[in-house]
């Protein structure tokens, strides 16, 4: 794990954007709390003065993540974000043998007020969530996978996967005790970010080696 206040690895830099990989057990923002405070956000602009925080990780993924160095770019971002022009994959660990090859998961989610920080699947009240998936490679008793969201909901690939049967891998929220006992780390990693340059209009793509 990073020590605190250790810059994180710089994926790419210019004049208008910063990619960083973002270790696991490491917020991305701020939490209530000084215990809490050590995160992406403070430590990148730390060394890098002007960088904005764009989107979020959850404390224990890892992977990519990009921040905006000034007002405009910072904006540009968050439109793409907001409009799904962004495209995010990640790699993933889950238990057991999944039998299909590849799917999609759609499924609504809402905050679980009786159990924060929860999510739960609601198809009521809960706001449209889908991920698309793809098996990657089997083992005895687990299946890599590669997650595509096509929406950005709060814990949304952890969740999905648990309600179709296969947790991720050391998953202290949605799995259970055997399951988070078969790692020692969260096993979801963001691999690529895929985005418009808000400085050249260029389609970009930026990817961080998955570490398990």
């Amino acid at each position: 794990m990073v020590m605190a206040g250790e810059l994180p690895e710089i994926v790419y830099r210019d004049e208008r954007i910063v990619v960083v990989n973002k270790p696991e057990g490491l917020l991305s923002v701020p939490g209530i709390g000084a215990e809490k405070a050590d995160c992406v956000a403070s430590r990148v602009s730390a060394w890098i003065p002007g960088a904005r925080i764009v989107h979020r990780l959850d404390r224990d993924t890892s992977g990519v993540m990009v921040m905006a160095l000034d007002v405009e770019a910072h904006r540009q971002l968050s439109v793409q974000f907001q409009d799904r022009v962004v495209k995010k994959v990640y790699v993933a660990m889950t238990a057991g043998v999944m039998e299909e090859d590849e799917g999609m998961i759609d499924m609504p989610i809402r905050k679980d007020m009786e159990h924060p920080p929860r999510q739960m699947v609601d198809y009521v009240h809960g706001r449209a969530s889908a991920t698309a998936w793809r098996v990657l490679e089997r083992g005895e008793d687990r299946t890599r996978v590669e997650l595509k969201p096509r929406t950005g909901r709060s814990h949304q690939l952890r969740l999905h996967m648990k309600s179709v049967g296969h947790p991720i891998l050391g998953d202290d929220l949605y799995a259970p005790a055997e399951v988070v006992a078969m790692a020692e780390r969260l096993m979801l990693h963001a691999w690529s970010l895929s985005l418009v340059h808000p400085g050249t209009s260029a389609w970009m793509r930026f990817e961080v080696a998955c570490c398990f």
